[in-house]
């Protein structure tokens, strides 16, 4: 049986897959580099960890492109002293990421057995010290709790207003937005003038659990 030395393709992942995307943030790479993917990943895909590639996670969830999660990643400039917000927590990855470049971190996930399996992979991690994972719905959560960022892991055909309202002045939103296969990351600026969305590029994920579009019937 061959032995996949995972530090090594994590290092290959980062220098050949991530960096050459245009991820060119130290802080982000370095987080790339230090956390351990294959851990997050289920059994079954473990092998695949450090591909260029989605990879199921259940519940019609899937962890990200490495190289789209390193470009969402850098474009929230997240500061040491940020409060962040992720919609999405899937495997708790990018839960990880995220609470090794913020302050502290809440994560929203829909699904139960998910939510339970990125908190117990936190706290063997020891990474779980300034991370809290809710389950709950974000289309229907309310909370008077103001982030400087937020991640959104799941498509959206619309962005829902009450997401733009849990930025503080001056944070940023990271979304990917459309109809499949018309997708584009976009970042939304809650500045001094209002919101300014920047398109970042093209890509396709899956939708945030009820957050498709709705199915147009010819008549």
């Amino acid at each position: 049986m061959t032995t996949i030395d995972y530090a090594k393709v994590r290092e290959t992942m980062v220098e050949q897959q991530v960096r050459p995307w245009d991820v060119l943030d130290d802080r982000v790479l370095d987080v790339l580099s230090a956390i351990p993917r294959d851990a997050f990943i289920p059994a079954a895909y473990r092998a695949l960890a450090y591909a260029d590639l989605p990879i199921p996670i259940g519940h019609g969830e899937w962890m990200l492109k490495p190289v789209v999660e390193g470009r969402m990643l850098q474009s929230l400039a997240i500061e040491p002293t940020d409060a962040v917000l992720e919609v999405g927590t899937g495997s708790g990855f990018i839960t990880a990421c995220l609470g090794r470049l913020a302050r502290d971190v809440l994560s929203l996930e829909i699904n139960a057995d998910l939510a339970q399996g990125a908190r117990t992979r936190l706290a063997e991690l020891g990474m779980d010290h300034n991370v809290r994972i809710e389950t709950v719905d974000a289309l229907q959560y309310d909370s008077s709790e103001r982030f400087d960022a937020i991640c959104i892991s799941g498509a959206v055909a619309t962005l829902p207003p009450r997401f733009l309202q849990w930025l503080h002045p001056g944070g940023r939103l990271f979304v990917v937005r459309g109809h499949a296969p018309a997708m584009a990351a976009e970042l939304v600026r809650n500045t001094a003038d209002g919101l300014r969305t920047e398109s970042l590029f093209e890509t396709v994920i899956p939708y945030l659990e009820g957050a498709a579009p709705t199915p147009e019937f010819p008549f």
